[in-house]
C-alpha cells in the first residue's frame, strides 16, 4: 500500500528480474529515499514524507514481497543484500545518481549495508528507531526471539500453506492491536490507524519470505563498517523503544564520526508517530543544515517538544552551571525569604541586584 500522498505507483526491475513499486512526491535535491522496516509498507513515514517533500524530492518503496513490489521468483533471494541491490535499482529507475538514505528498524541495516557497498551513491543517512545488525539479538533485550526463532522459522518454510493462513487470521486482528497498543507503543499519541494499516500490510506478506528475510537480518551486521561512514548522518532514538533499544542508536551515535542525535522523549520504535513535530523538524533542520540544496536558505533550529531537550548526548553529561550574574537575578527571591534570620545591617549593605 503506497502513502496517502502518492499519485501513482511507478515501477523499477531488480537485477534478477524482481519488479519494485516506488513512488515519489516534491522536487529538488537530494532526494530523500525512505526505507521501511520488515513487513512494513510506509505507515511510519505517513507525518514525516510530507514535510519532507516541501523542500525537496522524497522517494518511497517498497522491498520485494512487501506492498506493491512482486515477491521474487527465487524465495531463497529474500536477503539484505538483495534489498540493497533493489534500492540502488530504484534510484536507477528515479534518474537519481545521489540521496539521502532513510530508514527505520531494519531499514537502517539496508542503507548501512546500502552506504558500505555504494558509498559513492549516498549522500547523507537518517538512521530512525533500528540497529546496525543482528536485529533478533537485541529485541526487547532478552535472548527470547533468537531462541525461538530457528524453532519458527522451521515450521513455516516445512508448513507453509497453513503458515499462510495463521498468519492472515491472527495478525489483522483486535487481538493483535490491543496487544501493540498495550505493550508496544504509546496509545495516547499513536493513531489507531496507523498501527490497523501496519497489520494490514503485514498480513499481506507471504509468511516465508519474511521468515527469510528476518532471518539474513538477523545475521547481517554493519557495526565494523560505522566507523567508515564520511557522510551527514542523523540517529533518531526512541527512549523507551523495546524492538531496538535506544542504548543501540547511541553506540550507532559514538561509532559514527560526526553524526547528530536526537533522542525522542518517552518514544517507543514508533517514535515518527508519537511525536510527528519533533522528529519532523528535526530532520528538516538536519538536512537544511549538513546536505542543503544549492541556493536553498537554511531552517531555523528545530523546537523541543513540550519544552523537553529534543537532542540526548549518547552518555549523560553534568548541567553547566548558569553564570554567576544570573545565577544572583534567579535566586535573589530565595535569598530575600532566608534574609529573616540574617542581621538586618547585612542585608542593607548587599541588596538584591535589580534587573
Amino acid at each position: 500500500m503506497l502513502l496517502a500522498m502518492d499519485v501513482t505507483a511507478q515501477y523499477a526491475v531488480a537485477p534478477d528480474g524482481t519488479r519494485l513499486a516506488w513512488s515519489g512526491a516534491g522536487a529538488g535535491g537530494p532526494p530523500v529515499v525512505l526505507c521501511d522496516g520488515i513487513g512494513c509498507a510506509g505507515y511510519v513515514w505517513r507525518p514525516l514524507l510530507p514535510e519532507l517533500a516541501v523542500d525537496r524530492r522524497v522517494i518511497h518503496w517498497n522491498y520485494r514481497g512487501h506492498g506493491r513490489s512482486a515477491a521474487p521468483r527465487d524465495p531463497e533471494r529474500m536477503t539484505v543484500g538483495d534489498c540493497v541491490q533493489d534500492l540502488l535499482a530504484v534510484l536507477d529507475a528515479a534518474g537519481e545518481r545521489r540521496a539521502i538514505l532513510a530508514g527505520h528498524s531494519m531499514g537502517v541495516q539496508i542503507v548501512l549495508e546500502a552506504h558500505r557497498r555504494a558509498p559513492d551513491r549516498v549522500a547523507g543517512l537518517v538512521l530512525v528507531c533500528g540497529a546496525p545488525g543482528r536485529l533478533i539479538d537485541t529485541f526487547h533485550d532478552r535472548a527470547t526471539l533468537r531462541v525461538l526463532f530457528p524453532f519458527a522459522r522451521r515450521l513455516v518454510l516445512r508448513y507453509p500453506d497453513l503458515a499462510r493462513l495463521a498468519f492472515r487470521a491472527i495478525v489483522p486482528t483486535d487481538f493483535a492491536l490491543q496487544y501493540a497498543l498495550t505493550y508496544e507503543v504509546d496509545a495516547a499519541r499513536v493513531d489507531r490507524r496507523d498501527l490497523v494499516r501496519y497489520l494490514d500490510d503485514l498480513a499481506e506478506i507471504d509468511p516465508t519470505l519474511f521468515v527469510r528475510l528476518l532471518a539474513s537480518a538477523s545475521v547481517h551486521d554493519a557495526r565494523d563498517h560505522l566507523p567508515a561512514i564520511g557522510v551527514p548522518t542523523l540517529v533518531v532514538a526512541g527512549e523507551r523503544d523495546s524492538f531496538t533499544p535506544m542504548r543501540l542508536s547511541q553506540d550507532m551515535h559514538r561509532r559514527i564520526p560526526g553524526s547528530d542525535l536526537l533522542v525522542v522523549p518517552g518514544g517507543t520504535h514508533v517514535a515518527p508517530l508519537e511525536a510527528p513535530a519533533l522528529v519532523s523538524a528535526r530532520v528538516r533542520a538536519f538536512l537544511a543544515d549538513r546536505v542543503p540544496i544549492e541556493g536553498a536558505p537554511r531552517l531555523a533550529a528545530a523546537p523541543s517538544a513540550a519544552g523537553s531537550p529534543s537532542e540526548t548526548p549518547p552518555t549523560p553529561a553534568p548541567t553547566k552551571k548558569r553564570p554567576r550574574k544570573r545565577a544572583a537575578r534567579t535566586t535573589a527571591p530565595r535569598a530575600r525569604a532566608r534574609g529573616a534570620s540574617r542581621p538586618a545591617a547585612k542585608r542593607k549593605r548587599k541588596p538584591p541586584r535589580s534587573t
